[in-house]
């Protein structure tokens, strides 16, 4: 019950309430073991039904059977179950007598720590971390820009295992009764909240985000024609205004660079330039994801990077290009192949050839449009990893592909992309192939969104950054401060125990 909490559903006070009993239950427990049992148990069940939609991604892959695909997310949570397993063990250790005070800071504190673990451990793992939850409540959400995504995940814990030491009297009672129905009051404003660009002259510059509302089950190798009618015809026409024009992750399928050997280009990288830029007036841009190849010293195409091109109104490519660096594991590589292919396992990500890595977090100068940050699709879920802190841009650019990830996935991508757009008081743009797409303010809100599965563009003034936040300046270091800070607090209260 408690990823309820979680997109699309959002009931995150049901969350509070299953946290808190599952609190109570780890404190009963008899010994460390049960403990790390009831941990464990509680992710296994959490994890599971929160990562639902990975059974989706199972059904657009011919190697391997799609009824593999409902024992997935099954097999996913019994490993991601460790981590709330850790916190339940060392919580348990603070116990008292009774659900005293030590034992829920410990257990913030503990949660802290095994959810940024979660983040890092094995490549990461970052989806949904508890935080998350207060999405729709923006008010509480907006704590995010001073401490960070996993220290007010630890707070949530706080906040819910603040519940068991309620006394059984009317006043303390009443007094979280009232914080509930506050919060339930600012939920609903939140949701009848929609941020508005300011008002600005004729010559501002707007972003475009164009949706095609394209399945993933209809890209196939030669859609081109196809990509392209659906593109060409939502990203309307130049205007007075520069425009930055943003095309989705995966659904140019066709190479845009050129120097490749001849044999690897299915349609002319400069014609399909050119495409493209007969869209775009003198003053516009167009982003867009792609993919290039690397090539050995014979000529052979050995590894490919997932992309993102700037197109001109000259057709040419712009200087630099972005390579995504945090790929998915099983998605875009296939982690220790001499195991797993003669398994019968392939990649869930169509091709021959496996990702490279790109260098990590990264701007590209865009003419008339200033420093945009990139990042792809899933690595948008990484608090603190998504911008490069030599180079703070003015936006953020998350082109994304979430058309194999179910009805779940994309509300839940959504969320957690406005969650980076809190930490880092930056715009957050998102252009997917069949939604959710969206414009992100600074502080999260959402300025325009194409729903899920439906094709459509939203056209509004290019958000204005927020100055930089506590969190954009000192980033995960605040989660381990927050973390010190109540875990001494509960050692404190366990010594003046004894």
């Amino acid at each position: 019950m408690a990823a309820c909490g979680f997109a699309p559903l959002q009931w995150w006070w049901l969350t509070l309430a299953c946290v808190a009993g599952w609190m109570w239950i780890v404190r009963q427990a008899p010994s460390q073991k049960a403990a790390l049992w009831w941990g464990w148990a509680f992710g296994v069940g959490h994890f599971t039904i929160n990562n639902n939609w990975f059974q989706h991604a199972f059904d657009f892959q011919d190697k391997m059977p799609p009824v593999l695909g409902y024992a997935a997310p099954l097999a996913l949570a019994f490993y991601l179950a460790v981590y709330p397993a850790l916190a339940a063990g060392v919580a348990w250790r603070a116990r008292g007598a009774k659900a005293d005070a030590g034992f829920v800071l410990a257990f913030a504190a503990a949660w802290i720590v095994s959810e940024w673990l979660r983040s890092v451990m094995f490549t990461g793992y970052a989806w949904d971390p508890l935080s998350v939850i207060w999405v729709p409540v923006q008010p509480v959400a907006l704590l995010a820009a001073w401490v960070g995504t996993y220290a007010l995940s630890g707070l949530t814990v706080l906040l819910a295992g603040a519940l068991l030491l309620i006394p059984r009297r009317p006043a303390p009672l009443g007094v979280a009764l009232a914080g509930v129905a506050a919060l339930l009051v600012a939920q609903w404003m939140s949701y009848r909240y929609l941020a508005t660009a300011a008002t600005v002259s004729p010559d501002h510059p707007v972003v475009r985000v164009v949706q095609p509302n394209v399945p993933q089950d209809a890209r196939g190798e030669s859609d081109t024609e196809m990509m392209l009618a659906k593109l060409s015809e939502l990203s309307g026409k130049p205007g007075r205004a520069p425009r930055l024009i943003v095309w989705p992750e995966g659904v140019i399928r066709d190479f845009l660079e050129d120097g490749y050997p001849d044999y690897v280009y299915p349609t002319d990288p400069a014609f399909l330039r050119w495409r493209m830029a007969r869209l775009l007036g003198p003053r516009d841009t167009l982003l867009t994801g792609g993919t290039a190849l690397q090539f050995d010293a014979a000529g052979n195409a050995v590894m490919a990077t997932n992309s993102v091109f700037a197109v001109g109104p000259d057709a040419r490519l712009g200087k630099e290009r972005y390579d995504k660096a945090h790929l998915v594991p099983y998605g875009e590589y296939l982690p220790i192949p001499w195991l797993l292919k003669p398994l019968g396992l392939a990649r869930l990500v169509p091709g021959a050839m496996d990702f490279a890595e790109g260098p990590g977090p990264r701007a590209l100068e865009v003419s008339g449009f200033g420093v945009v940050g990139i990042q792809i699709c899933y690595e948008i879920i990484f608090s603190g990893r998504v911008v490069d802190r030599t180079k703070r841009p003015r936006m953020i650019f998350n082109p994304s592909n979430d058309a194999w990830f179910g009805k779940w996935g994309p509300p839940q991508h959504l969320a957690q992309a406005r969650m980076r757009a809190i930490e880092e008081g930056l715009p957050v743009i998102r252009a997917t192939p069949n939604g959710i797409s969206a414009v992100i303010a600074a502080d999260g809100a959402l300025i325009g969104a194409v729903p899920h599965e439906q094709a459509g563009a939203i056209e509004v003034p290019l958000p204005a950054a927020a100055p930089p936040t506590l969190f954009s300046r000192m980033g995960n270091w605040l989660a381990a401060i927050v973390a010190v800070l109540l875990g001494g607090t509960a050692i404190a209260i366990r010594r003046r125990a004894r």
